[in-house]
């Protein structure tokens, strides 16, 4: 089976840079078992139309910064097809907490909010990247081993290929794996240990918000706004 470019709902400029990866044996696979897993009555995490949701909000033209997660969260309600991100109205998850505290020592006049909707940080070009797309209810990581990963990694050396000067964030073990497909000549790769309680207080005093918008404006771009 091979799925049709033209039948995958992503936005233009990436079914465009990414044509060729919907073309692959692997894709189709990822396909095949999202449709079957779902006729088989499982829940699957994010919604259908929100699994590309980080392309829909920020596309390839626009791309500034890319911050590298791992799984989408497995409760109902959770996932939005954004690294670290939740809807209004639900519980902003520990990790957000903790970057939301590293960015009000970083940034001046920054204010955590009370929700942990990161979509407007998406719209001004930080692509809110996790590594694998999709999650069965209630078990973390189910779907690590179905093919999202060569897609994912696909993106990223598209970017490393085709722009220059973009800002990687690469939080904890697994993320700094991903810059072995970046061109560090070009891009600017700023690591630190995962925002999660389980690393303790490493992440803090990182800084890597204010070094973002340095980094942006040095090259004439306009910095993000971190204030949600």
């Amino acid at each position: 089976m091979q799925v049709n470019p033209s039948d995958v709902k992503i936005e233009a400029s990436w079914k465009a840079a990414l044509q060729s990866e919907f073309e692959q044996p692997y894709f189709a696979a990822i396909k095949q078992f999202l449709v079957t897993e779902k006729k088989a009555g499982k829940n699957i995490y994010p919604p259908g139309k929100l699994i590309f949701n980080a392309f829909e909000l920020t596309p390839f033209d626009e791309v500034k910064v890319v911050v590298i997660g791992q799984d989408p969260y497995h409760r109902k309600g959770q996932a939005m097809g954004l690294s670290f991100s939740v809807p209004e109205g639900v519980r902003t998850p520990p990790s957000l907490k903790r970057i939301y505290k590293e960015i009000v020592e970083d940034i001046p006049g920054f204010q955590a909010p009370n929700h942990g909707d990161l979509t407007a940080w998406a719209k001004q070009g930080v692509l809110l990247l996790n590594a694998f797309l999709t999650v069965e209810e209630g078990k973390a990581g189910s779907h690590q081993k179905i093919g999202w990963h060569k897609f994912t990694d696909a993106v990223i050396q598209k970017i490393s290929a085709e722009k220059e000067g973009i800002v990687f964030l690469l939080w904890g073990g697994f993320a700094k794996k991903k810059a072995a497909l970046i061109d560090g000549s070009k891009h600017h790769v700023l690591s630190a240990a995962h925002p999660s309680p389980l690393a303790g207080n490493a992440f803090f005093g990182n800084k890597h918000f204010s070094q973002t918008n340095k980094i942006l404006e040095e090259r004439g771009l306009s910095p993000i706004d971190w204030n949600l």
